[in-house]
């Protein structure tokens, strides 16, 4: 079996490394989330970690990795005796899958055992497995929102609890959590991403040097693990102790009264909502020390947590790019400093990050390791032949990936024209944006959870009961009781309670909220140039990303121009790259109208086959002309039966009305464009749009 790849021989990403190492010595810091592009090692470095945690005791009949020395009172395969005789393991690294049920994350109790049984049986789920270890969530933001939330709360709490039908469970949960994500997928919640303590930004490396370091020591890695490994094992050895030294050291560290007013100044500064950010800046502050091998903590501690725990609380909006000013940073730390001299206890002023020289057991990249200092890590995990350096020293950097304020459409009121563009090619910025209304996709889907049509889901009100397919998940008490009532004589009830078979047992129908596809066609064609019209064709687009964001629906967007229809935004959660789209979307040409109506109809036709249970909503934004291709009506036609709404951008005193013709063509109502930004904005739209649809059915 081969090994995990070792951490030390990882080039650059020195930031994500300290932000691991903090959490490995207090996980107190409440996690990590590591955001960034494909291909950047954030899988392999986490691997990479588990491998380095201090060894654990646990009783050895145990299925919830009690320590024998301290036993959970509360474990379910308990109670357990003080001082129980226990084995030595290595710290667990359980993987938590995009697509797990909540019964895999929290355990599962059988139902169907405690009703016709009176049997509690219990299950542990993986909480329970990463008890004392690490528990690694690859592409958290596709996680359904309900699971993220269980998670977090037993990461916060150290408990795990179950509850199911009046039947609980409880059971101790400590791990250090680590979570990975790419933007281009979609974001967390912002409730959700303040959940996680700490936060990086990564990249792939653009120097040349470093991109060949990483490619050579993969390459090496690959072709004889066992020797790869030798080579980098003693510096491996020495971040074990080190991390060992600093988990035994962390609980002496002592945290000034000047440094604990410091931290509230510069979270105040950076107007972070809540307490929460203070909160982990001081623990990572502190365990910052310890990893050091200070005794206190000092400014450059604070500067350090404060660099990795409050880049993603600033954020306003979806918009906002992640980061931090590291000078004003600076500055607040001045500002708020006090008059304490940086290091009392005589430790070193440098960062304490891995690739130091702080600690007494020296540094993690050092000696005949390559050191470099780029935040990222290309593709692969880095390779090469042994703990031989190649690589340069340039310093850690930040940097944030997501779609800057400067970036976001309506940040210029300019129509985008340059001598390299034709004056009938404009990019006009968008008018401001607005929140809207939410509107919904009439029926009852089974989509997945969201936050904006109706659906029967896993969670949400009862409406009523069923036979169960399979394994019993949601029971309905009150409908298996009724049952069973009238066999109990048959089956010679003679006492007490009821007598319940399987046939009896019924699970809850439950209707809840889904998520749903808004498949936006719009015409950037000439008749579009017109810079108010298409600022606010861009204002109407941008809102409804932002809603869609927080409804948790996909957006796709299609624009039609000159003689093509073009797929800019293919079907995605993510409202930073359906930004960045449309803030470069340009207008100008002929109308293909029926070729954006046959793009449409193809790329829903792949979405269902992709995705069949979310339900689509087609939003077509066009004036109706059509000065190119064919005729509308065999395209109209391919989207018979899909809920849509056409956006009337015809203006002026004269009005052809050829956007209502095509709205009757596709059975969907028909809307001003100016209704949109009126009075009730979107509310109209929608209250049209219901109106319309009833009167249709």
């Amino acid at each position: 079996m081969i090994g995990a790849y070792p951490f030390s021989a990882v080039v650059g990403l020195d930031d994500l490394k300290l932000a691991l190492i903090l959490n490995a010595v207090s996980p107190r810091v409440g996690g990590v989330l590591v955001r960034g592009e494909k291909g950047t090692a954030k899988s392999t470095i986490v691997r990479a970690l588990a491998a380095q945690l201090p060894a654990v005791k646990v009783i050895a009949a145990c299925r919830f990795s009690c320590d024998p020395a301290e036993p959970d009172p509360g474990c379910p395969d308990g109670p357990h005796d003080a001082g129980e005789s226990g084995q030595e393991r290595p710290a667990a690294l359980v993987e938590l899958p995009v697509g797990a049920s909540e019964d895999r994350l929290v355990g599962a109790l059988d139902i169907e055992r405690a009703l016709t049984e009176g049997v509690r049986a219990f299950e542990p789920g993986l909480l329970a497995a990463a008890h004392r270890g690490v528990l690694y969530v690859d592409e958290v933001n596709l996680l359904h929102d309900h699971l993220v939330d269980l998670l977090l709360d037993a990461a916060a709490l150290g408990t795990c609890f179950v509850e199911r039908e009046s039947v609980s469970v409880r059971h101790a949960a400590r791990f250090l959590l680590v979570g990975t994500m790419n933007p281009e997928e979609g974001e967390l919640r912002p409730q959700l991403l303040d959940r996680f303590g700490l936060t990086v930004e990564v990249r792939a490396s653009r120097n040349p040097d470093e991109r060949a370091e990483v490619v050579r020591r993969r390459l090496a890695f690959d072709a004889d693990p066992a020797s790869f490994a030798a080579g980098w094992a003693g510096q491996e050895a020495a971040l074990a102790r080190r991390i060992a030294e600093a988990r035994e050291r962390v609980r002496q560290v002592v945290l000034p009264d000047a440094r604990l007013r410091q931290i509230a100044g510069v979270c105040a500064a950076f107007e972070v909502d809540g307490l929460r950010a203070d909160l982990v800046t001081a623990n990572a502050a502190i365990a910052h020390a310890a990893w050091r091998g200070g005794a206190e903590v000092t400014a450059e501690d604070v500067r350090e947590a404060a660099r990795l725990s409050l880049p993603h609380r600033r954020r306003r909006d979806p918009f906002d790019a992640p980061g931090l000013d590291e000078s004003r940073l600076d500055d607040l730390l001045a500002e708020h400093g006090g008059d304490e001299p940086d290091d009392p206890d005589g430790g070193p002023s440098t960062s304490g990050g891995p690739g130091d020289s702080g600690g007494s057991d020296g540094p993690v990249n050092s000696g005949d390791g390559p050191e470099t200092g780029s935040a990222e890590s290309p593709a692969g995990d880095g390779s090469g032949a042994g703990p031989h350096g190649g690589a340069h020293d340039g310093g850690s950097h930040d940097g944030g990936s997501g779609t800057g304020a400067a970036d976001v459409p309506g940040a210029s009121d300019g129509t985008g024209a340059s001598p390299d563009r034709p004056f009938a090619e404009r990019v006009v910025a968008a008018a401001e944006p607005y929140r809207v209304r939410p509107f919904q996709v009439p029926g009852l889907g089974d989509g997945a959870s969201g936050r904006r049509s109706r659906a029967r889901t896993p969670n949400g009100r009862t409406t009523g009961s069923r036979v169960p397919a399979g394994r019993l998940q949601r029971p309905h008490l009150s409908a298996t009781l009724r049952a069973a009532a009238p066999y109990q004589r048959e089956r010679g009830r003679s006492g007490p309670g009821l007598l319940v078979r399987d046939t009896d047992l019924r699970e809850a129908v439950r209707e809840g909220k889904e998520g749903n596809l808004v498949l936006f066609v719009v015409d950037a064609s000439g008749s579009m140039a017109a810079r108010q019209r298409m600022r606010e064709v861009k204002a109407a687009v941008l809102s409804l990303l932002l809603d869609a964001y927080q409804r948790r629906d996909k957006v796709g967007l299609i624009t039609f121009r000159g003689s093509t229809a073009d797929l800019v935004l293919p079907p995605t959660s993510s409202v930073e790259v359906g930004a960045a789209r449309l803030r470069e979307l340009p207008t100008g040409g002929r109308t293909p109208l029926a070729a954006g109506l046959r793009r449409a109809a193809e790329v829903l036709r792949v979405e269902r086959l992709r995705d069949p249970a979310r339900r689509p909503l087609l939003v077509v934004v066009t004036d109706g002309r059509a000065t190119s291709g064919s005729d509308v009506a065999a395209p109209a036609a391919l989207l018979a039966g899909t809920a849509g709404v056409v956006v009337d951008c015809e203006s002026g005193p004269v009005r052809l009305g050829l956007a209502l013709d095509l709205a009757a063509r596709l059975g969907a109502p028909a809307v001003r464009l100016d209704a949109l930004a009126a009075g009730g904005g979107l509310g109209g739209l929608v209250r049209d749009y219901r109106t319309d649809y009833r009167k249709a059915v």
